[in-house]
């Protein structure tokens, strides 16, 4: 009797310990994988837009500081011009407003170029925020443990097997929340 009573305590544990492993599948995605970083940019769709909107206002700025840097060589061009006939109060006056201006389109310039970097810097910010959250689902959904990057730029990894670059999924999941949300 009392082997019958081990003997069944031992056919139990077996059933539970099958049903555990029935339970727990076993993962077959490896646990490191990569991206390449610059197939990843040139074919994301979000980071397509925030290069032609920073080249869009670095255009801008560049015009507008050209406007006013011509504009200020013109009353240069003008005042030497016509400097023999002015008195040399008149010449004061016009080399100080001169050189009032030429400061104001140095600072124009300084801060243009300073406001630019800021608004880069919060879209870098923003993009590697975008694909770090992208990525934290991913590699859940798909049993990944690390994502390593790739770059023929900056090669921190020498070699991967293509069967460990997860580039393509990546770019076509990114474009695809992207597009969901309407381009933002």
């Amino acid at each position: 009797m009392r082997s019958l009573a081990i003997a069944t305590i031992i056919v139990l544990a077996a059933f539970a310990a099958s049903a555990q492993n029935a339970a727990t599948p076993v993962s077959t995605a490896p646990a490191v994988v990569f991206v390449n970083s610059d197939s990843l940019l040139n074919n994301y769709a979000y980071f397509k837009a925030v290069k032609i909107k920073l080249q869009t206002l670095t255009q801008k700025a560049q015009d507008e500081i050209t406007v006013k840097g011509q504009s200020f060589q013109k009353k240069v061009a003008n005042y030497q011009k016509t400097a023999n006939a002015l008195t040399p109060a008149q010449k004061a006056a016009t080399e100080k407003k001169l050189a009032a201006e030429q400061q104001n389109l140095q600072e124009l310039q300084q801060n243009t170029g300073k406001q630019l970097q800021e608004i880069e810097a919060a879209e870098n910010t923003t993009l590697y925020e975008k694909i770090a959250t992208f990525l934290k689902g991913y590699t859940k959904e798909k049993g990944y443990k690390i994502v390593l990057t790739y770059s023929k730029s900056s090669p921190s990894m020498l070699y991967g097997d293509d069967s460990l670059d997860i580039t393509k999924d990546v770019v076509t999941g990114l474009n695809d929340e992207y597009s969901k949300s309407g381009g933002k």
